[in-house]
């Protein structure tokens, strides 16, 4: 807390208060939308799985974003984020390591034969992006460049990989220093496709709208640094030191947390309605998972290391889970319900839903005991 002459009072904030203001911020069963105006994309949509980001971004009224206008690339954690094409200068400077410590925690154990070798972990990412950027002067399958990557990096940049039964660049450096070298991810590709982005530069100065610590505050708060740092994989210190100037603390459960000012007007209950969240969708990427779903049992269930399904919203609350198998041109969704009070009916129309977005006819919608 500040300190000074007088002390304002720590506003008290409850759970349903802080559903419902993240539920707005994300703009989660918003009727219509555009790409220029989805609050998500800015600290970019997960595109993992086959419900990823276009699903996320139809749940929030952009059905069917223009592709022209979007851009996959490896970002926050290594994971595969679309963001809006025109914001990539300002994303990658956004997205990179706040410090060297950061870079070190982000790329894990990679750091340790460079630390050994006396390589900085900045310098190692500016290395790699830059043999990657002399590589792939075209589209080019991931496996190929790496074995290209392989053959012209030093031995602190590799290591023995088991189950490849081969030696390769760690997989975090070679993700993170992706976009520095201006390389995006073909959509839809499995194994993925690089090729260059056409005019790439990264900005000079990150962009507000596209700053991750404010962005994150905007769309998951109220949060801790520690809540921060943990979704960035940075270190609490360096997200502790780029807390927005605008950010007031709030009590969430006896606990201090960040608020951006401007959103206190945001805080309430949660909006009615039902949607089925993507296993990846931003909502359940919040690190306060016990504050989401307060049961361990049943968080368990949703957040599983392996398979992990998708979240069953009814009225702010996630009350289950949901799988959909595809088989011929049809699709059929199984949903295991906590509560058997959920809405069937309104599970059942966003089924249809989902079968519709993925061109599919839905097969049955089946709720097992």
């Amino acid at each position: 807390m500040r300190t000074g002459a007088s002390v304002t009072a720590v506003r008290t904030v409850t759970r349903r208060g802080v559903l419902g203001l993240r539920l707005r911020a994300q703009q989660l069963g918003r009727d219509t939308g555009s790409l220029d105006d989805t609050a998500v994309l800015d600290i970019g949509v997960q595109d993992t799985g086959p419900d990823g980001a276009r699903w996320a971004l139809a749940l929030r009224g952009v059905e069917s974003p223009p592709e022209a206008e979007l851009a996959t690339v490896w970002t926050i954690r290594g994971a595969p984020h679309v963001y809006r094409r025109t914001d990539l200068p300002g994303v990658a400077a956004a997205t990179a390591p706040f410090s060297d410590a950061d870079a070190g925690k982000r790329i894990f154990d990679a750091s340790r034969p460079l630390k050994a070798a006396g390589i900085p972990n900045l310098a190692a990412l500016d290395t790699v992006a830059g043999a990657m950027r002399s590589i792939v002067t075209g589209p080019m399958v991931k496996g190929e460049m790496s074995s290209r990557l392989t053959a012209v990096l030093d031995e602190p940049y590799m290591r023995s990989c088991v189950p490849c039964d081969a030696t390769h660049t760690y997989e975090q450096p070679f993700r993170l220093a992706a976009l520095r070298a201006g390389l995006e991810l073909v959509p839809g590709t499995s194994p993925p496709v690089l090729r260059p982005i056409p005019g790439f530069a990264p900005a000079s100065a990150v962009p507000v709208r596209l700053d991750v610590v404010r962005a994150y505050l905007r769309l998951l708060g109220p949060a801790t640094p520690k809540l921060v740092a943990d979704y960035l994989d940075a270190t609490v210190k360096d997200v502790q030191a780029r807390r927005p100037g605008d950010a007031v603390e709030v009590d969430v459960d006896g606990e201090r947390r960040w608020l951006l000012e401007e959103d206190l007007d945001r805080l309430g209950d949660p909006p009615r309605g039902t949607l089925l969240l993507a296993p990846f969708d931003l909502h359940l990427q919040a690190r306060d998972r016990s504050l989401l779903v307060p049961d361990p049992v049943r968080a368990k269930d949703l957040w599983r290391t392996l398979g992990r399904p998708g979240g069953v919203l009814v009225d702010g609350e996630v009350v289950g889970t949901w799988r959909a198998r595809k088989s011929g041109a049809s699709v059929a969704v199984e949903v295991g319900l906590w509560d058997g009070a959920a809405d069937r009916r309104g599970i059942t129309e966003q089924a249809e839903r989902l079968a519709a977005f993925r061109g599919l006819s839905l097969k049955g919608v089946h709720f097992p005991e």
